[in-house]
């Protein structure tokens, strides 16, 4: 991953790359930090840094939704695709389902409604509304903890 990280740090001069706890992109600072443990060549390792330069290369930052967090997702992952060609490399269509899976199966249990579980509408950054109950519920804003739902309240119809 070494000859990598070389030619993403020459061909993009305004992303950062750091050593990190995880793959991630963070726009407030325009950096992508990597696993340290991860700066050999492994396969998964490289497709990750790619993804998360293809946030960067997007100019991803923040959502208002948790569906549009999943068409962000799916973004990096095209132009990381794109990125991969470009540097000799080429991504494994499963492990990008399997990637996207992921944040599909969380939006599902997020808008699944705890009283019927109709798949419903977020209303803002924290809230869904059912559209055949009239349930509403809270959701964390964190994307990284469990898909908990709290019910607000619940309307009779």
């Amino acid at each position: 991953m070494k000859p990598l990280l070389t030619k993403l740090r020459y061909d993009f001069p305004a992303i950062s790359f750091a050593p990190g706890q995880r793959f991630v992109w963070s726009p407030a600072t325009s950096q992508v930090l990597y696993k340290k443990a991860a700066e050999t060549d492994d396969t998964t390792s490289i497709w990750a840094l790619l993804h998360e330069v293809g946030h960067a290369v997007l100019d991803h930052g923040k959502y208002g939704s948790d569906f549009e967090l999943v068409q962000l997702e799916s973004a990096a992952w095209h132009q990381a695709e794109s990125l991969a060609e470009r540097y000799g490399h080429q991504i494994d269509q499963e492990h990008i389902q399997d990637c996207l899976d992921t944040y599909r199966d969380w939006l599902y249990q997020r808008s699944s409604c705890p009283a019927c579980t109709a798949c419903s509408l977020q209303t803002d950054s924290k809230t869904y509304s059912c559209f055949n109950c009239g349930t509403i519920w809270q959701v964390s804003k964190s994307r990284l903890c469990r898909a908990y739902r709290r019910k607000q309240k619940e309307i009779l119809v």
